[in-house]
Parts: C-alpha cells; structure tokens; sequence
C-alpha cells in the first residue's frame, strides 16, 4: 500500500488528500469550522503581504529618506493605497465590477511608485 501512494502520480496524489479532507468536512459537519479557518487564512495572508511591504522598506529606507519631499510623498502615499485597497478586498470582498476597480487602483498606485522610483534613480 504504502509502494503504491509512493509511485503514484503527485498530482493525482495531491487530488486525493483534497477529496479526503472535503470527506471528512462533510461527514463530520465541520463548515463553521472551515469557514472561521478560511477567515484566519485571510487575515494572515494580508498581514504576511504588510510584513513583506514592511522589510522592503525597511531595506530601503536610507534611499527613500534621501528624495525630496514630493516623491516621497507620492510613494509613501500610494504605498498606503495598496495596503488600503488589499486590506478592503479581504475585509469586504468585492464582486463584479468592483474587483475591476480594485486592480484599477492597484495598478495605477503600482505605476505611481514605479515612476517615482525610475525617477529618483536615474543616473545621469
């Protein structure tokens, strides 16, 4: 038995733990508990996206600390736009064309803190 889940294919081993886990959420009527661990997963995955944003700058911020007060006012705020826009989606959740507003936001932030950045680091 033991042969056989060895040389099994990963993929169709990974299918079948899945499968045996809905299993046993359903036989042992486990959806509160399902539900109250997808929203623990949510709140850790948004706190390890602010984690990683924080060692970035941490990283960084001898560089940021030396740009004039414009850029560092744009990239800090976008910076903090993201973080808000994440943490509403994980919050509230957003369907339909909200989420097509959300990436709207992320993307433009996003290009507002690249361009700053491209700029502050031009070497002429």
């Amino acid at each position: 038995m033991r042969r056989f889940f060895r040389d099994m294919n990963p993929t169709l081993r990974g299918f079948l733990i899945i499968a045996a886990i809905v299993v046993v959420v359903m036989l042992l009527n486990l959806y509160g508990a399902l539900i109250a661990i997808g929203m623990l997963l949510r709140i850790a995955f948004f706190l390890a996206i602010a984690f990683f944003l924080f060692l970035m700058w941490r990283e960084r911020r001898d560089d940021i600390g030396s740009w004039s007060a414009r850029p560092k006012t744009v990239f800090y705020g976008s910076a903090l736009v993201i973080l808000a826009a994440i943490g509403s989606y994980f919050w509230h959740g957003l369907p339909g064309y909200d989420a097509l507003g959300l990436i709207g936001v992320l993307a433009c932030a996003g290009f507002a803190m690249w361009r700053v950045w491209r700029d502050e680091h031009t070497y002429r």
